[in-house]
């Protein structure tokens, strides 16, 4: 009887490990490794991404996609070529909002342009169709380094404009002699 009541007394947990443990909202309702989504539109790749985990959230107020591993999106021209490619060590996505956030180490190299853009956080509102920053960024070409404040760019990265541009970079004088 004796050794029953310790055993009882021993397995007991506090409440707020047992709620901790137990509560919904700290938990993905689905989680996968080593994943590959392909969007499309009439048939044709346009983004590929590629994470190594992703969680999704079912919260009642804003569902969100985890990427707490980090991410790549691979951006597709007509002839199935990447044009674009961004990385980042982390990313979330709100479905209801249609807003997705990666940051922490970003890098969106394109390789039409061969320039690179770094910095530590981008937002892509997918609802107005933009891409924009407001920290950091540093863009690198084969003609020099400029540095901004952030950036706005449309949804395919295609033209964007740096926030207080600032830098060193090569012009080509285009005067006839």
């Amino acid at each position: 009887m004796i050794f029953f009541a310790v055993m009882l007394f021993a397995c007991e947990n506090s409440m707020k490990t047992i709620n901790l443990i137990s509560n919904s909202d700290t938990l993905p309702a689905e989680s996968a490794r080593d994943i590959e989504v392909i969007y499309s539109d009439s048939g044709k790749m346009l983004i590929k991404l590629i994470a190594p985990k992703l969680d999704r959230f079912q919260k009642k107020d804003e569902p969100y996609m985890e990427f707490p591993e980090g991410l790549k999106l691979l951006f597709y021209d007509s002839a199935m070529n990447v044009k674009t490619q961004l990385t980042a060590n982390y990313g979330i996505s709100w479905e209801n909002k249609k807003l997705m956030e990666v940051k922490n180490n970003v890098v969106i190299t394109d390789f039409e342009k061969v320039e690179t853009l770094n910095t530590e956080q981008i937002i892509w509102n997918q609802k107005i169709r933009k891409i924009y920053s407001e920290v950091f960024v540093k863009r690198t070409t084969p003609d020099g380094v400029l540095y901004g404040d952030g950036f706005d760019a449309d949804e395919s990265l295609r033209t964007y404009k740096l926030r207080n541009p600032r830098g060193v970079f090569t012009v080509e004088d285009d005067v006839d002699k």
